[in-house]
């Protein structure tokens, strides 16, 4: 029995679903396996980003940004405290979509190390 390899990521929305799968439709098997390799190393979860928004939110203002590769949005919510917490709640309110964004990103860069490095 086929069992789709995304399902085994956590918490994965369906519109993330939809991606991956609109995105790996042209490949081959081989390439298939290689972009979940590639891509299950470089998902965040929702639950991972939450925590992360929590820790930014009391401890590291900006982790959460640092994280996802946002390094400007990062110093900035740093060296002004999350917006003075603002930011950092707003953050924390909004945790699942800063995954999906993350990870819409992952997927595509996946999908580019993929491509180049299992040729047909």
């Amino acid at each position: 029995m086929y069992q789709d390899p995304y399902m085994t990521f956590a918490d994965m929305t369906s519109e993330e679903m939809g991606s991956l799968q609109q995105a790996t439709n042209g490949l081959t098997e081989k390439q298939k396996q290689y972009f979940y390799m590639v891509y299950s190393g470089k998902r965040k979860s929702q639950q991972d980003m939450l925590i992360f928004s929590l820790v930014g939110l009391f401890l590291v203002p900006g982790l959460q940004r640092f994280i996802t590769g946002q390094i400007g949005m990062g110093l900035l919510y740093l060296f002004t405290v999350g917006f003075c917490f603002i930011g950092s709640i707003i953050d924390l309110i909004n945790h699942k979509s800063l995954a999906n964004e993350y990870n819409q990103k992952m997927a595509y860069e996946s999908f580019q190390i993929t491509k180049m490095a299992v040729q047909e």
